[in-house]
């Protein structure tokens, strides 16, 4: 695709029935801190320099105050479900939950599917403050807060979404501390890794329990390729892949960690492993780019605003020769192709069918050309693994409106819809439209 040119080409037609949604995360659009306990995330951005606009999620999109009016976007560009977050902090305060059963019933009037993910990064506070997913506590209180929003939400929603993106938050929340809640820990961050795909497990069985029918997790993932086809670039982009894929998808679906990892991880692993396996109904896959990877270089270096740390066993390299979004990562679609037949071919019949849950990029303005051609690239890329064998059922655009970006603050934009972020006026952008014009293209059940 050439920058700033859509494709004029036929949409891909998808199968009747297939999931069509877009995506968005409780403390990055919600607001309303007043009426919730305080999170990791809160206590993050109040400490300078840690959002490198020194902004906060206060108020972010109020879309606890216009919810009506973020459905009513939802309706008007056709989806047929939505993804979006439970604030675990929003559920412990008094009528927390009132919020979500509003927002439900909403999205059940206009004909939409509410989504719930449990768990995206915002740890109650009182939480992290008496151990956080450092201790195996954490993951017990996380499936009894399962069980209660189950409770009161499972009538009416029918498929549910464990943890998002635990990888990264391990990653960057505990080991570099570019994330909340800030720990630097490096390799000692494993439990952490450990003890949220406990919690993983635990709530697969509390939502069985509460007759659940369809329950799945989503890990962010992405193809890694060796910066050269020398010994230690191969085998740093290796470790790599183990430590940002393989870590948190093999224990899921294949009931085991990767070689050399299990023992480093606290608690009974056998019987722990488990519960981490439980059957999953679906597989959610965020995907937004491949990584170059090579052997350390000895400097610290800026990937994708993260700063990674001269003492890791790897070096992130850029990719040459592909167009970048405004957050500076490489467009490159076919390598959704690569991820998920590579997926299909590593897990076989362990795989369930797999959703892209997250999608997306970073562009400014209202006429978006950049985004849309990034939308069609990646969607020819998704039917090309369906063609080749792949047994994918839904797809979600990050994010359905501009939002808090975390440690970016609000100066990226990946919304379908703009929000003028001082008046909270929402205006659809040009993607908005061509993503309604592509699902008004594809069968209906």
């Amino acid at each position: 695709m050439i920058r700033g040119m859509a494709t004029t080409h036929p949409f891909p037609r998808f199968p009747a029935g297939f999931q069509w949604g877009v995506s968005t995360s409780a403390h990055q659009i919600e607001g309303a801190v007043e009426l919730r306990e305080r999170s990791v995330w809160d206590a993050f951005t109040e400490r300078p320099g840690r959002v490198k606009d020194g902004s906060t999620a206060a108020v972010a999109c109020d879309h606890y105050h216009r919810h009506r009016e973020d459905v009513a976007l939802l309706a008007g560009l056709g989806v047929t479900a939505y993804r979006f977050s439970v604030s675990w902090p929003r559920v412990r305060s008094a009528g927390g939950l009132d919020f979500y059963d509003r927002l439900v019933d909403e999205l059940c009037a206009a004909g939409i599917r509410p989504v719930p993910t449990l768990f995206h990064w915002d740890l109650p506070l009182a939480l992290h403050e008496a151990g956080g997913w450092r201790e195996r506590d954490t993951a017990e209180r996380f499936a009894e807060y399962v069980s209660g929003v189950a409770a009161r939400l499972g009538d009416r929603v029918r498929q549910w979404i464990t943890l998002n993106e635990p990888a990264e938050h391990t990653l960057l929340g505990h080991a570099l501390g570019t994330h909340a809640p800030g720990e630097r820990l490096m390799f000692d961050a494993l439990p952490v890794a450990h003890h949220q795909l406990l919690a993983h497990g635990l709530a697969v069985r509390a939502l069985r329990a509460a007759g659940a029918a369809e329950v799945g997790l989503t890990n962010s993932h992405g193809p890694t390729w060796p910066a050269s086809r020398e010994q230690a670039d191969v085998a740093a982009a290796d470790f790599y892949d183990v430590l940002l894929n393989r870590l948190f998808a093999d224990p899921v679906l294949l009931g085991a960690y990767p070689e050399g990892l299990g023992e480093l991880m606290p608690g009974d692993v056998e019987s722990d492993l488990k519960v981490i396996a439980e059957p999953l109904d679906f597989y959610g896959v965020n995907y937004y780019a491949p990584t170059k990877v090579g052997a350390p270089q000895g400097t610290e270096i800026d990937f994708g605003g993260v700063r990674m740390p001269a003492e890791l066993p790897f070096s992130v390299r850029e990719i040459e020769n592909r167009p970048l979004t405004d957050f500076g990562w490489p467009v490159v679609p076919e390598a959704l192709t690569e991820l998920l037949t590579a997926f299909r071919s590593r897990y076989g019949d362990r795989l369930p069918p797999v959703v892209i849950t997250e999608n997306g990029c970073s562009y400014e303005g209202l006429d978006d050309q950049d985004r849309i051609s990034y939308l069609d690239g990646h969607l020819r890329a998704l039917h090309d693994a369906l063609s080749a064998g792949v047994d994918v059922r839904g797809y979600f655009v990050w994010s359905l409106m501009d939002n808090f970006e975390w440690a970016e603050g609000y100066a990226r934009r990946f919304g379908l819809v703009h929000v003028d972020f001082e008046t909270l006026t929402r205006t659809p952008k040009a993607s908005y439209a061509w993503y309604r014009d592509f699902l008004r293209a594809q069968p209906r059940p």
